[in-house]
Parts: C-alpha cells; structure tokens; sequence
C-alpha cells in the first residue's frame, strides 16, 4: 500500500509539472517556436500554407505566434525596401518613378457636384445668394456668440476665445431665453450671423451658425475642442487686428456654400501687420479649425505659431431660412445609412 501511494504522488507531481510549462516550452514540443533549439539553431513552423493562427487554441500561445509572425512580415518589408533602394541607387536617372501611395484622399470617388469657379451657373449663384450683400461690401459682419442654457466653466472659456479671434463679435450667455426670441432682436440690432455653442457633460458639441436675417442655418458637430492653455509651443495671446482668412477644399456646391458663410464671419481688407491667418480646412468632410500668426525668418523660409483655440467641425445639416427645429426647411441633412449608397451627396 505504501509503494501504490508514492508511484501515485510521483506521477501526480509529473502531471502538475507537464501542466505548469509556459506557453514558450509548449510552442517547442510542437515545433512551431522560433527560440533556439538544444542545437543552437532556429526551428521553424511546420503548419501547412492553410494554417491560421486563430485555430490554435490556447490564447497565450496564439498571442506568442501571432507576435513572432508580425515580426517576421516586418523584417521581410524592410528586406524588401532596402534592395528597392539599392536599386534605384544603382539605376540612378534612369529609375522608374516611385509608385504613389494609397490614401483615402486619392482614392476618393470623384464628386459630381464639384464646381468650377468659372462656370456662369456658379457666378449666378454668387450673385443671387444669401451672401451677396457681405461679397459686394454692402454689409459688415456682426457677429453675436451665445450659448446652451447655464454653461459650464470650460464652455464659457471657448467662447470668450472665439470671441477674440472674430473681429466685431460679442458674447451673451442665455438664461432660460428661446433662440426664435433672440433672431429677431438680432436683426434689430443689426447682426449679420449668430454663433451659438451647445455642450454636454461640461464639453462643447455643437455649434450652429446662422446667417441673418434670412439665413441660411447650418448645425455642426463638434470635437476635439482645445483651448489655449491646453496647446503646447502657443504664441502670445491674438491681437485685435483683422486676421486673414483660408478655405481649404470647399469645392462641392454644398462645400461652396458653408465656405462663403465661414468667410462671411471675418471683415474685408485683412490688416496684414498682424501677421494671423484663420484657416477652415476640410478632409474627409471634416473640417478643421487653426488659429496662427506666422513670421518671415527669410525670403524661403517662414515660421508659425498657433495660437488657439482649435477645434473640429462636421456637418450635420443646412437649413434654409433662420433656425427653426421643428418647421425649418433642410437644404441638406446628414443621413448615416445612406452614406454608403450615396457617398458622393455628401461631400463637402
């Protein structure tokens, strides 16, 4: 009975020691580990072509192979690029050109509704739109920013920073006052748009912009709200000088318009002394907001600062008309599930 109990206790000692191997030892018996061998030499996976690490089944030993297989693909990519340079060095002049990358933005469906400046539909347009009256300096922007009901501290930081950053622009905070009241005493007082800035949970996203006092109204969504502390290497705080203005990539019909309604925010006649430049950049119907001063260090090269605050814009709707919820007239209107059918709609 006594020898019956110990052959059991080693044989139940073997087992926990064949149990508690790691992972490492484990990929050795089967062959597939890439650690050196008792012989000092690499051993390699025997898998058939077929073979996919998602079927090995323990999850830290398919990590493990995973890890060694990405390692492999890299090592093989920088193989590949450094004979592609030596080549091309070999060649010299006569080196094929280099291939041009994928990205999103050259391989991007062309829009139908890309216009051309110079076309007499477009300039008619110009003419006849909402905007006419600020291109043909027969109005000067006056601009009010207000926002949600009782902000919060953050929120009432960024627009006091927007406020400094859009000339002839001043702010009111709303307490408990409709929008549908506040239109019509700013066309009483002669403002040209009005800003107003929504959050939630203490952060701004949202922001709408109308155009009075016959609209149009256009609602964003914001993200990636910066304020001037939070920029690193920020420049001095913005002077009160008229900054330029850059509209990068508004090139549809649609992009046509909240183009002209950014741009009819800013005055005419840019005061270049002060050396700012307010950039709205659309990519990828994202529309991204800088505020710099820059510097000439010679006649080729020239430096930035930013300034603040930035933020991120993406269209939601435009509406014809001021803002009106629930009876408002839509121009366009982002709809999510159509934005795979429809892509090309719904470009800026």
């Amino acid at each position: 009975m006594a020898a019956g109990k110990s052959s059991g206790t080693v044989e139940n000692k073997k087992r926990k020691k064949s149990k508690s191997k790691s992972p490492e030892e484990g990929s050795d018996a089967a062959g597939g580990s890439g650690e050196p061998g008792p012989s000092g030499g690499e051993r390699t996976a025997s898998f058939p072509p077929s073979f996919s690490v998602s079927e090995i089944k323990n999850k830290q030993r398919r990590h493990f192979m995973f890890m060694k297989l990405k390692m492999e693909k890299r090592k093989e990519k920088l193989a590949l690029r450094k004979k592609r340079k030596k080549e091309r060095q070999a060649l010299g002049d006569k080196a094929p050109p280099k291939p041009v990358p994928k990205t999103i933005e050259n391989q991007r469906v062309y829009d139908e509704t890309t216009v051309d400046p110079a076309d007499e539909e477009v300039a008619y347009d110009e003419a006849t739109d909402d905007f006419a009256s600020y291109f043909n300096r027969r109005t000067t922007p006056k601009i009010l920013i207000t926002t949600s009901d009782r902000p919060r501290g953050r929120t009432v930081r960024f627009t006091e920073q927007l406020s400094s950053i859009i000339p002839n622009s001043q702010v009111y905070y709303r307490r408990g006052l409709a929008l549908k009241k506040i239109i019509p005493q700013c066309v009483a007082r002669d403002y040209t748009d009005l800003i107003v800035i929504n959050e939630d949970r203490k952060i701004a996203n949202g922001l709408i912009l109308s155009h009075l006092p016959n609209g149009p109204t256009a609602h964003f969504k914001m993200s990636n709200v910066r304020l001037r502390k939070e920029i690193k290497r920020k420049g001095k705080e913005p002077t009160e000088h008229k900054p330029e203005v850059i509209l990068n990539n508004f090139t549809t019909r649609l992009g046509h318009s909240i183009g002209r309604m950014f741009a009819s925010l800013y005055p005419h006649d840019p005061q270049f002394t002060g050396r700012q430049v307010a950039t709205f950049h659309n990519q990828r119907d994202y529309i991204f907001f800088r505020y710099h001063r820059y510097i000439f260090r010679s006649e080729k090269k020239v430096g930035i600062q930013e300034l603040g605050p930035r933020f991120t814009l993406k269209l939601r709707s435009l509406q014809k008309g001021t803002f009106d919820s629930k009876y408002g007239e839509y121009e366009w209107i982002h709809k999510r599930h159509e934005m795979d059918s429809n892509r090309r709609k719904f470009h800026l």
